[in-house]
């Protein structure tokens, strides 16, 4: 049974909670991150995450949903907000019941659950926490098997990027590789397993057409900076490189809508058979 713990003013207890949910360097230093939203919630409860502490207002009447959580909790400490504290802490436009404080996993590539229909997407240098959310929804939707994120990039685990995820956080393993080299070296080691694994960078100005790639071979799809693209080492790795054909003025897509086309043209390829 959880522990009960009353806050009633903001003490240490709560200026750690609340610096979780805005500053990077505090979360991977206490390995823990913020949650809220009954989807992201929901999500939680059905994941094997670990959850460290649920919080809730001590004094406004909880929902049947919340009583729920609250008592299939596995948080080891339940902690009772006195008088606004809840609201200040919260991040919604309407305050939430409860609130997760979540322990980070560890970037081992153990957590990626590679099938024989093998799709994992390598995102470079991701710079906007909302691009972030929608691609880690679109890898759950359609099938991707795990996502790897490299080199200096926004933090997953900062709450608009799961807020964005709308629950689909806890159910895609997100991996942090410093570099393409640790990638490549990844890749290496799955080439035994997989000898027809295709390696497939996106550009605008791609060779091929999404739709002439093969997508049925186990896959590993690079996603570009939204600014920059591809970096040349990724460009380098790839096999092949494919882009959307697009009419009209537009020159390139904001890069969620681009990978939720990619990733759609997989789905359905490996659904038709072809």
């Amino acid at each position: 049974m959880s522990r009960v713990i009353d806050i009633f003013t903001e003490n240490n207890d709560y200026q750690r909670f609340e610096v979780l949910k805005r500053n990077r360097n505090k979360r991977h230093k206490y390995n823990e991150f913020f949650v809220e939203g009954v989807r992201n919630i929901n999500e939680l409860m059905k994941s094997d995450w670990k959850i460290k502490n649920f919080l809730y207002s001590k004094h406004k009447p909880l929902s049947n949903w919340a009583k729920d959580i609250l008592s299939h909790s596995r948080a080891t400490y339940h902690y009772e907000l006195h008088g606004d504290l809840m609201e200040k802490l919260s991040d919604k436009e309407e305050t939430s019941e409860i609130i997760a404080i979540v322990e980070i996993p560890e970037d081992n590539v153990s957590r990626l659950r590679i099938t024989n229909e093998m799709l994992v997407v390598v995102f470079d240098r991701p710079s906007n926490r909302g691009n972030l959310g929608t691609i880690i929804r679109t890898c759950d939707a359609l099938g991707a098997q795990g996502l790897i994120i490299t080199g200096h990039a926004v933090d997953p685990y900062d709450s608009e990027t799961i807020r964005a995820t709308t629950g689909s956080f806890f159910n895609v393993p997100i991996i942090r590789m410093s570099s393409p080299n640790q990638v490549q070296n990844w890749i290496d080691g799955l080439n035994g397993t997989f000898p027809e694994l295709q390696i497939v960078g996106t550009s605008a100005i791609g060779s091929k057409e999404i739709y002439y790639n093969d997508f049925s071979k186990p896959t590993v799809l690079l996603i570009g900076n939204e600014t920059e693209g591809l970096s040349q080492k990724y460009k380098e790795m790839s096999t092949s490189m494919i882009k959307i054909p697009m009419g009209g003025s537009a020159s390139s897509l904001n890069v969620a809508c681009a990978t939720s086309i990619i990733l759609y043209e997989i789905s359905r390829q490996r659904n038709l058979g072809y």
